[in-house]
């Protein structure tokens, strides 16, 4: 099996352009591609997975990738998959995420001896003049056919901003600029980014002519993959200050029975005929497979000794109620500011709810016990003493937090 024939049998590809070429370049470790991530915050989460781990496996097979940082298309936002526009960020704040970025993307990529790079688009596109930009680069796109991107469409309703329609034309200016300084031949995106990265393939051609080589190509499931970094409790980072390992390993644990395998295909590097052999699998053994994803992907962002520390405490809590091992949150003295700590602040404390709405309603719905006793009253309060031998708090079946002062 080729390696684009793989990623095709993992469910990765959506569409490309130019497939012959594309498999020529991918299949023979020719293809110079990048992916870009923006500083939206100062950690990756589990929806940019998809994107890291295809880096990694593009690499292994000889292909050199890009990790592009948005410190320029930072400072605009992109529009795509949103219904306002996003907060301004500033520079310094951006900086700082860019920094973020790059340690945790060394991870999963080795960057030596120029075996991958990191570039930040702010090098270019800070620099670009807007008479420039308008006589270069403005000739190059029709804006009627702009407005029929999905990206903008779903933004006209409710008002699309100047600010965020040049997103668009910035994007495409990285792949023009990566190809020129870098030989970058392809791009990687996901299926909410079509029209992005067609303007770039067609920005290329138009000013560099027909025979420049720029390939696009879509990953199936990416918006997807950006919803799985959200749960009901807020967004799976990768940083473990953020996301614990065994947060992180809990998360994977309980993905629905209808996606485990899918995920298993799409984000682990286990042989496809062992992935298939699990094709068959039901009941207690989809829970097995469940086990294997949750490993496999802490072990890629954690290490192999803090997914098996994850697993045995999930095995461990899980079978007997044991304490010791699950996560725990320990309460100061602000954390009572009248002597007491409410059932709402509590849960949002132990980051088992993002919001005291969000906590109120677990409680109404009656998934919500301290100690084993079912929380009903959302105006329950507790004093230190409460916690002075370590309680658990557990909201749901699966989501256990041991509360210590």
């Amino acid at each position: 099996m080729t390696v684009y024939d793989e990623l095709v049998a993992r469910g990765l590809i959506a569409q490309v352009t130019d497939e012959k070429e594309i498999k020529e370049l991918i299949n023979n470790g020719k293809a110079t591609f990048y992916i870009g991530f923006d500083p939206t915050a100062d950690s990756l989460h589990v929806g940019h997975f998809m994107a890291l781990c295809l880096m990694k496996r593009l690499q292994m097979a000889g292909n050199r990738p890009i990790a592009l940082i948005g410190g320029g298309t930072g400072m605009i936002g992109d529009p795509s998959g949103r219904s306002d526009m996003r907060q301004m960020l500033t520079p310094e704040t951006i900086q700082h995420n860019c920094d973020c970025f790059k340690e945790q993307m060394s991870r999963f990529i080795d960057f030596s001896d120029g075996k991958a790079l990191i570039v930040n688009n702010a090098d270019w596109l800070m620099d670009l003049n807007y008479i420039d930009v308008l006589r270069e680069v403005g000739p190059h796109f029709s804006v009627n056919r702009m407005l029929t991107a999905e990206c903008y469409k779903q933004r006209m309703e409710k008002g699309l901003s100047f600010l965020e329609f040049n997103y668009m034309i910035m994007q495409s200016y990285d792949f023009y600029a990566l190809f020129q300084k870098y030989g970058c031949n392809m791009q990687f995106g996901g299926d909410d980014q079509w029209s992005n990265m067609l303007g770039g393939t067609e920005l290329i051609r138009r000013k560099l002519g027909k025979d420049a080589y720029a390939m696009t190509i879509t990953l199936l499931l990416n918006s997807e993959g950006k919803k799985m970094g959200k749960t009901q409790s807020g967004a799976v980072w990768l940083d473990p200050n953020k996301t614990s390992p065994f947060d992180f390993y809990q998360y994977w644990r309980n993905v629905a029975d209808a996606d485990v395998l899918k995920c298993i295909r799409m984000l682990t590097f286990l042989p496809l005929e062992e992935i298939d052999k699990m094709d068959s699998w039901e009941g207690a053994q989809l829970n097995t497979a469940k086990e294997i994803l949750a490993f496999e992907l802490t072990k890629m962002v954690h290490g192999e000794a803090e997914a098996q520390k994850a697993q045995d405490a999930a095995k461990s809590l899980f079978s007997s109620g044991n304490a010791e091992n699950m996560p725990s949150v320990t309460l100061g003295a602000d954390d009572f500011p009248d002597g007491a700590i409410d059932i709402l602040g509590l849960l949002v404390k132990a980051s088992l709810a993002s919001s005291r709405s969000e906590a109120r309603r677990a409680v109404e719905q009656g998934g919500v016990s301290l100690n084993g006793e079912k929380v009903t009253d959302i105006k329950a309060s507790y004093a230190p003493d409460a916690f002075r031998d370590g309680a658990v708090l557990k909201k749901g079946k699966k989501n256990f937090r041991k509360i210590c002062v």
